[in-house]
């Protein structure tokens, strides 16, 4: 039975969660693209929203921008310049930093919606659970960079590398790899597809939109007028 359920939650559910997330997302645009955004809440507070959000964004895009490139990269072209255990180092060095600025800004953000009573009568149910979602997620990625300081040769690095790019292309019983992987790693990875899974569903919806433009990094806040 636990195997069963092993490969379950990492050979079928994270197509699953990756189905319903472009699904999911298409059906969201098709049939209700006014709902399709970020729902800032600055109109309604100011507070720490500016610098809660850009120590957030900034460091998340990095974490997942070195996910993408860490772990998605083709071996062919990476070993001839980086053995695994450096290519493990540099993913350390940037990757650690920056989750730890991202979970900074986001442990603001989610002080803001829960403890300011405007924000919190304004919240959805969703909205919470998104952002604490968000958090544990950060807090088990720095986890991972701690215990990687244990596992210095690469080779767990690279077990990690080969699931993801056996998630991409289809590959038989990719649950394999996971087998023996310590639990902090396991749960860091489900929890990451879950977020898939409800991403539109969520507010979360919107990260499409910021990745389909180049100019939302620098894009200006909305303007607030006072009386």
């Amino acid at each position: 039975m636990k195997d069963l359920f092993h490969q379950f939650l990492f050979g079928v559910y994270p197509y699953i969660c990756l189905a319903a997330l472009l699904l999911g997302s298409l059906l969201r645009f098709d049939r209700g693209q006014y709902t399709w955004k970020s729902d800032s809440s600055q109109l309604l507070r100011h507070g720490v929203l500016r610098l809660g959000s850009n120590l957030f964004h900034w460091g998340v895009l990095i974490v997942v921008g070195g996910h993408f490139a860490g772990f998605l990269a083709p071996h062919w072209l990476v070993s001839p310049f980086l053995s695994a255990s450096n290519h493990q180092l540099i993913a350390m060095i940037v990757g650690g930093p920056a989750g730890a600025v991202a979970i900074v800004g986001l442990s603001l953000l989610i002080y803001r919606r829960l403890f300011d009573a405007r924000i919190r009568r304004n919240s959805r149910g969703s909205d919470i659970a998104i952002v604490l979602m968000l958090w544990v997620q950060l807090a088990l990625g720095l986890g991972t960079v701690w215990l990687s300081l244990h596992h210095m040769d690469g080779l767990l690095f690279e077990r990690l590398s080969d699931y993801v790019k056996g998630v991409v292309t289809f590959q038989p019983r990719i649950a394999d790899l996971l087998e023996g992987v310590p639990l902090t790693y396991q749960i860091h990875i489900a929890l990451g597809f879950t977020i898939f899974l409800v991403a539109p569903f969520t507010r979360m919806v919107h990260i499409w939109s910021g990745m389909a433009s180049v100019v939302y990094l620098i894009r200006p806040y909305q303007l607030v007028r006072k009386r």
